[in-house]
């Protein structure tokens, strides 16, 4: 392997609440592809709704968070705006930058 990161460890600043009260900071994102942001525009959420374009590209590139099973655009939506600002802003550095920070916690 040429040593090309494809996944990046994050921590939420506020973190996940889940539907049984457990705090869920810790996660990975991975790289986006072209289909990651291809795809989404297909989806009649977001031909509804441009905003709802970070939500579903988010579940597609957010591998885990916590013990959440799986991480659907529900689970996004469920985020603290905080967090899905902070996972805005880290989606922009790992998928503009050749080296991105490994983590950003503050």
């Amino acid at each position: 392997m040429n040593g090309f990161q494809t996944e990046f460890p994050f921590t939420l600043p506020t973190g996940y609440l889940d539907s049984e009260g457990t705090l869920h900071r810790e996660g990975m994102m991975r790289r986006a592809t072209a289909a990651d942001e291809i795809v989404p525009l297909r989806d009649p959420r977001v031909q509804a709704n441009a905003s709802y374009l970070i939500i579903i590209l988010l579940s597609r590139v957010v591998t885990s968070l916590g013990d959440v099973a799986m991480i659907t655009p529900q689970v996004i939506e469920g985020l603290f705006v905080e967090d899905l600002n902070y996972l805005q802003s880290f989606y922009k550095t790992i998928n503009t930058s050749e080296n991105p920070s490994e983590d950003r916690t503050r």
